[in-house]
């Protein structure tokens, strides 16, 4: 699991709406990376309604956002559709960058354990350093806890 003054893992993955995105391309801006379970449940749409109505202010800050899960192209297209998201959504569907960044993790839910994906941000600072990470993320006052850390960069 990355620790803040640590590289960021770089990756490549598909976009929302067609095309990729590698963090090595994105060197010169603050990017948020915030991972959520899965499309369409309640928390993870109030936090990528908080993150699309934010990104105006994210982007004045030179942070670029985005939202990962395991999700498909074809889910996230859709789940953006349906919310009119603005914040583009990767998908990491074998699960490597969620490995790489240390959220795939055991979770138990009613006595039932089972894999799945923790609710954690990175903020990457315009070099690829690790500047801040958020676990276990609540998500009421979230997305303005990472705009302050953004834009204190």
């Amino acid at each position: 699991m990355p620790e803040i003054s640590q590289p960021a893992p770089d990756f490549t993955l598909p976009v929302s709406g067609g095309g990729e995105v590698s963090l090595s391309v994105l060197k010169g801006s603050a990017v948020v990376l915030y991972f959520y379970p899965r499309d369409d449940t309640p928390g993870c749409t109030k936090e990528a309604i908080g993150f699309s109505e934010h990104l105006d202010a994210f982007a004045a800050a030179n942070t670029k956002v985005f939202g990962i899960s395991r999700d498909s192209i074809a889910k996230h297209d859709k789940f953006t559709a349906k919310h009119g998201l603005s914040v583009p959504l990767l998908t990491d569907e074998d699960g490597a960058m969620c490995e790489a960044y240390g959220v795939w993790v055991e979770k138990n839910m009613y006595g039932k354990k089972s894999m799945g994906i923790e609710r954690a941000t990175y903020l990457i600072d315009p070099d690829g350093v690790i500047a801040q990470v958020w676990r276990k993320v609540k998500v009421p006052g979230h997305v303005e806890a990472v705009l302050d850390a953004a834009q204190a960069l």
